[in-house]
């Protein structure tokens, strides 16, 4: 078996795969790992970091490393990808210009205005990756965590012929929660959500020791119980909507116009890309392991993400449950969204493949919201296809947090210029 992991030297996603694959190594087939990063400084550094785990854990596993991923491609089964350019720096510019034209959002990483042009960002990047891939091993299947997710895997599903799925940690979020409420251990909890990525809900939360249906009584302690510390806007979707979400307000609150009311406007990730507040920055695990800083075990702790496991998962007879995967609404899966659009849903994975569980609809006082997204990305996904500044101009005024035509081309104009090295021309 060969993995690919393509924007390894992330200080994050790198290592979290690369410890990954070396720990289960032992429960795969003979294995390959290539590493594959444009920034050949923090290629090495993983490098060095897999050969240490793989001498500590003596890991049967056959290491690579290239900043070119035409090398790396040939004879691929799976690629695993988390790409971006310039990320903080872009990002503040996705966050404090569409401020600057007025609206009132939040991140501007996944939804809103700003992901507008993070999701073109990443196409330009995931793209061409993509026909590299269809060129050199187009029977390999991609996990995608780039972000943002739904945007990017409608992409590659639309303009490319791969078999792609993505991937996110969100939906452990919740399932921690409703642990932490109902007292379910973790093994004994069966938590069916669907939506999209970032923005789902519950559908049912079983105890699978008793078969009893436990989505009725979180709900009514997320609405009733003022001593469960709770996401203010989470609380509020509970008792206005009867929805159980993802309890991450940043995240959810970016799909909706009344968001930003339970954020102030300072951007929690810094001020011209510098930490703002008296948090210290995150420590480099790689880094300060490669210095002798940081022991081993907590060097290689796991990840928490689910592509390893569900690359083991494809190797079993007896299938595996997965809380969450990003696929296709094919069928559909959820029946009020539309069939082209990116929906999350749980799965079940085997020898045979990935199997995605239809659950039927969703709430529909959230499927109405949803749909409005679904529209946002297949527009700017088909903006990107023919190159329209005219469609991405749509796409800005269908967000719920824009509210003006001339705040909208204000936005495009500005963007387009100030991300043009990052962008493609558009006409």
């Amino acid at each position: 078996m060969k993995i690919v992991a393509i924007g390894v030297g992330s200080a994050s996603f790198g290592r979290g795969v690369v410890a990954d694959v070396l720990r289960e190594a032992h429960r795969l087939p003979e294995l390959e790992l290539a590493l594959v990063d444009t920034d050949p400084d923090a290629l090495a550094r993983m490098m060095a970091f897999a050969e240490k785990l793989k001498a500590h854990l003596t890991a049967p596993v056959r290491l690579s490393a290239t900043t070119d991923r035409v090398e790396a491609l040939p004879g691929a089964e799976y690629i695993i990808t988390s790409v971006a350019r310039h990320r903080m720096a872009l990002w503040e510019q996705d966050y404090r210009v569409p401020m600057a034209h007025g609206v009132r959002h939040i991140l501007g990483e996944n939804g809103g205005p700003g992901a507008v042009f993070h999701a073109l960002r990443s196409y330009e990047l995931i793209v061409p990756i993509c026909r590299d891939v269809e060129r050199l091993c187009p029977e390999a299947l991609l996990l995608n965590f780039t972000n943002p997710e739904a945007r990017v895997l409608h992409a590659i599903l639309r303009l490319t012929r791969l078999r792609a799925v993505g991937l996110c940690h969100g939906v452990f979020s919740l399932e921690r929660l409703v642990c932490d409420i109902t007292g379910i251990p973790a093994e004994h909890l069966v938590l069916t959500s669907a939506g999209m990525n970032h923005a789902y809900c519950a559908l049912s939360i079983l105890d699978k020791r008793t078969g009893e249906e436990r989505l009725p009584e979180v709900l009514k302690r997320v609405q009733e119980d003022e001593s469960l510390t709770v996401p203010p806007l989470f609380r509020e979707f509970a008792r206005i909507f009867d929805v159980v979400t993802f309890p991450s307000d940043d995240h959810i609150g970016e799909y909706f116009s009344f968001g930003a009311e339970f954020h102030d406007s300072k951007w929690p990730y810094g001020q011209e890309s510098r930490q703002v507040g008296s948090a210290p920055p995150p420590v480099n695990l790689v880094e300060a392991f490669l210095r002798g800083d940081l022991p081993i075990e907590q060097a290689m702790v796991p990840s928490g993400e689910s592509a390893v496991g569900l690359i083991r998962a494809l190797q079993e007879a007896k299938p595996a449950r997965f809380s969450a995967v990003n696929v296709g609404n094919d069928g559909p899966l959820i029946d009020n969204l539309p069939e082209d659009a990116v929906v999350e849903v749980p799965a079940m994975v085997d020898g045979e493949g990935i199997k995605p569980i239809a659950v039927g609809p969703i709430p529909e006082v959230f499927a109405v919201a949803l749909r409005t997204q679904c529209a946002i990305i297949s527009t700017v996904t088909e903006a990107y296809r023919t190159r329209s500044k005219k469609l991405l101009l749509q796409a800005l005024l269908l967000d719920p947090c824009v509210n003006g035509i001339g705040q909208a081309r204000g936005i495009l104009d500005d963007m387009l210029r100030l991300q043009a090295a990052y962008l493609p021309t558009f006409e």
